[in-house]
């Protein structure tokens, strides 16, 4: 049955992302599609440990790539806080209403019962969440961080009530865990030992299901809080990122047998369809609340509004509150079955609507600007851009080398435009003159002041939807000077070169040029280079 299992995974994953979803909406269908073949969860303990597994290295990646101090901002724990009572307000009536109106599954349940099920639909999707903004690469964006920040709060009242459901109260040996940051210069010292291979992963894997997860269950708490703590007591360390990259696969894998069991739970009735549709219609009161709540906290608009739709789903964590619900006896057993079928659906159409996010504020962007404060926030103010001749657009390796050549040759004529906020600072810090703002944002570009000076334009940004976004809008903005981009696949060339770019590079040919042409300054200045070197010139692969 594992082969079968694996097979139906693998075709489901590549058909959804055939017609453009995320390829775990095809793991949500495996789990379905299997349990009418006879597979069940209880048939397969393992896949219902991978899935616990790889819950726990979720949370443990967030925690490599969390700013702690992000937590403490008024648009997170307020947010968060606003949004969670705000929601339960809402469908505490409403379920009521439902099950007044006759709705089987609804209409016996008590005031504490329908309270529980509104704290379970209040929560998004951590997995859902993180997932399209890694695809996006968009974890650094204020939108992502505060997404993120927001997610994490959720998180913790999840954790919060799983302890309490337990009906015990922590060991007093869980104060010893307030000494972990003292045990820190250990642990560095450890990671700074482990090197770059195997060792690393597996120095990952004991720091988050060990000193965190088993750690944290001994002493009577949640093992995924565990995970979560002891990646952003690393997340400082130099090689965090390093360690996030190497662990990656790990956690996807983990997390296709946790989508698997979502759909393994069973099969639905078609009430219990048609009351799960009825909560996914409810889901756009989710996105106005938080849209409402984040422009009150001085967010843009189209900041709320990335936030709001990434936060468009209902979640595993709501799941994971239902299924100890149902165990304790506190909800009737199908409610299980109904918020997973919810769950499911809420991420099908959650996913078109963040690949639209764009064309969906471009297209209304006057009447959501009139949520906006005057006063805006610190991030998401304005920035002029200066008079340049020269604009690169990414400030990563291939853009930060762009900016020191042409700062050496033209000093003071260069700007470097990058949207992740931790990359700024950095590049300050190196003297380079970096402002933050994100080159597929429609507001970044209407807010650009005018640059008459400006004579070309550098596009380095990884995404090739980006770079073309932007020649557009530049276009728009009447720009009439030079365009030069980087691309990483050769069909991408074409594309660009058909809005007007004026020169492509191809990243990994000129990668490879360039470390030629470094081996033979180092041969020539050791030794004269032979007749047919000196004779030989390398072209660097440029399409005009």
């Amino acid at each position: 049955m594992e082969p079968a299992i694996l097979i139906t995974t693998l075709v489901c994953g590549m058909l959804v992302k055939r017609i453009g979803l995320p390829p775990l909406i095809g793991y949500l269908a495996a789990g379905f599609i299997l349990y009418i073949f006879g597979v069940d969860e209880k048939s397969l303990p393992l896949l219902q440990s991978l899935a616990s597994l790889g819950v726990t290295l979720l949370l443990f990646a967030i925690g490599l790539k969390l700013d702690l101090r992000s937590l403490f901002k008024a648009e997170v724990w307020a947010g968060a806080s606003l949004h969670l009572m705000g929601s339960m307000l809402f469908f505490i009536p409403l379920l009521k209403l439902l099950g007044w109106i006759g709705l089987e599954q609804l209409t016996d349940l008590a005031y504490t019962q329908i309270a529980l099920l509104a704290f379970a639909l209040s929560f998004s999707s951590t997995i859902f969440a993180v997932k399209i903004l890694e695809d996006k690469g968009d974890m650094q964006t204020l939108y992502g961080r505060v997404a993120i920040g927001i997610l994490i709060m959720q998180d913790i009242f999840a954790v919060a009530f799983l302890t309490i459901s337990k009906g015990a109260i922590p060991s007093w040996w869980a104060l010893g865990l307030l000494l972990l940051p003292f045990a820190r210069p250990i642990i560095y010292k450890v990671f700074d030992k482990v090197g770059h291979g195997e060792l690393l992963v597996l120095f990952g894997l004991v720091m988050a299901l060990v000193m965190g997860g088993s750690l944290f269950e001994l002493v009577g708490l949640k093992p995924d809080l565990g995970a979560l703590i002891m990646g952003i007591l690393l997340a400082n360390h130099k090689k965090s990122s390093e360690l996030a990259k190497s662990m990656f696969y790990f956690k996807e894998v983990f997390l296709i047998a946790f989508f698997l069991t979502v759909g393994l739970n069973g099969l639905p009735s078609l009430s219990d369809v048609g009351l799960a549709s009825i909560l996914v219609l409810l889901v756009p009161v989710k996105i106005g609340l938080f849209i409402y709540l984040l422009t009150r906290f001085k967010l843009r608009a189209r900041t709320s509004l990335l936030t709001a739709l990434n936060l468009s789903n209902y979640s595993e964590f709501g799941l994971i509150v239902a299924a100890v619900a149902t165990y304790k006896g506190w909800l009737p057993p199908h409610w299980m079955v109904i918020i997973a079928v919810a769950v499911s659906i809420s991420f099908l159409f959650a996913a078109p609507l963040n690949t639209l996010a764009n064309r969906l504020y471009q297209q209304n962007p006057r009447r959501l600007q009139k949520l906006e404060r005057a006063d805006l926030h610190p991030e998401d103010k304005p920035i002029p851009v200066g008079n340049p001749r020269f604009l690169i657009l990414g400030m990563g390796r291939i853009g930060s080398g762009a900016y020191d050549e042409l700062n050496s040759l033209y000093p003071n004529e260069v700007i470097g435009v990058e949207h992740k906020h931790n990359v700024i600072g950095f590049h300050k810090k190196q003297g380079r003159n970096v402002i933050q703002g994100d080159a597929g944002d429609i507001d970044f570009w209407e807010k650009l002041d005018d640059a008459p000076n400006l004579e070309l334009v550098l596009l380095a940004m990884p995404h090739h939807a980006g770079n073309l976004f932007a020649v557009e809008q530049l276009k728009q903005m009447n720009y009439k000077g030079k365009f030069s981009a980087i691309v990483r696949y050769s069909e991408d060339v074409e594309s660009l070169k058909g809005t007007g770019v004026d020169s492509v590079y191809n990243l990994y040919e000129v990668a490879g040029v360039g470390f030629a042409e470094h081996a033979l300054k180092q041969v020539s200045s050791s030794q004269p280079l032979s007749h047919d070197l000196k004779e030989e010139i390398i072209p660097i692969p440029v399409y005009k």
